[in-house]
């Protein structure tokens, strides 16, 4: 559970940081998605956002390659940072893919800006495809 909550709080501070290009507080992110202090791994976390801020061209690469028909900037902003999350996860970690996919499609459900369906099957698949493509090497 701490993990899966660290995933959320660096999924808010990555939003914030691409809308502002700034990276607000802990505390203020909270208090602007009206979440109670987040119980959550710090370390995680922190790996988290270092590692998406660090590496943003490659995984963000990563992901344009796997779209179809579709532009990294057409993903929400609450989907576009958590596929990147998924992707930093599948590059820089040991945590197998299986888990990294489902713990950010709970997560995408729950607070994705576009409910239904269509975009929980819709970054399904693409997390899916981008997931075979570094099985792949590609």
């Amino acid at each position: 559970m701490k993990r899966t909550m660290s995933r959320l709080k660096a999924m808010m501070k990555l939003y914030s940081y691409d809308l502002t290009k700034e990276l607000l507080s802990d505390d203020y992110l909270e208090s602007i998605f009206n979440e109670e202090s987040i119980d959550c791994d710090n370390d995680f976390y922190h790996q988290l956002v270092v590692g998406v801020l660090e590496n943003i061209d490659k995984i963000d690469r990563t992901i344009a390659i796997s779209l179809k028909n579709y532009t990294l900037d057409r993903l929400s902003y609450v989907d576009r940072n958590l596929i990147r999350i998924a992707v930093y996860e599948m590059l820089f970690t040991k945590t197998p893919k299986n888990i990294i996919i489902n713990e950010i499609l709970n997560l995408s459900h729950e607070y994705s800006e576009i409910e239904g369906l269509q975009t929980a099957k819709f970054n399904n698949s693409l997390l899916d495809r981008i997931a075979k493509r570094l099985e792949n090497g590609k």
